[in-house]
């Protein structure tokens, strides 16, 4: 039987539901309208964002619920 699974974080590690979407993309190796995305609890939100944006890789941050994927 399947079971739709909750969303959980990115964070190594971590096993907490995700609650925002971290969209990104590293212009080394993707076209620039490619998108990657990161999930992420509230925890460790600041923490992925950080970490993406000081690689200049973060182009949004979405709650999860508003998230809509256009790549899936």
């Amino acid at each position: 039987m399947d079971t739709p699974q909750t969303p959980i974080c990115s964070a190594k590690g971590c096993r907490a539901d995700a609650r925002w979407v971290l969209v990104w993309n590293n212009p080394k190796l993707h076209t620039p309208d490619r998108r990657k995305t990161w999930l992420a609890c509230e925890e460790h939100r600041e923490h992925l964002s950080q970490f993406l944006g000081v690689r200049g890789f973060l182009k949004e941050v979405v709650a999860f619920a508003d998230w809509t994927s256009e790549d899936d």
